[in-house]
């Protein structure tokens, strides 16, 4: 199984971008997107950017994201 996460670009540098998912920074590859903007969501898979999202649909997949995350810790811990 694949997941793509949502983030939000807070930096550019050539076809880098620093990406914030969840408080948590990283590097990811924009080299198959085109106008890439400091501010954007981008779905990242394994570090490379594979779609710019709307904002409102990036947050709502996080939401969704949050609350998988959620439901698995709380199953965890009934083990």
């Amino acid at each position: 199984m694949c997941i793509a996460v949502p983030g939000k670009v807070v930096e550019i540098d050539g076809n880098e971008a620093t990406v914030e998912f969840e408080g948590v920074e990283r590097t990811v590859r924009i080299d198959f997107l085109d106008d890439v903007e400091v501010g954007d969501y981008v779905l990242n898979h394994v570090g490379q950017a594979i779609q710019v999202l709307p904002e409102e649909e990036a947050e709502e997949r996080l939401k969704l994201f949050r609350e998988y995350l959620d439901s698995y810790e709380e199953a965890a811990e009934q083990k």
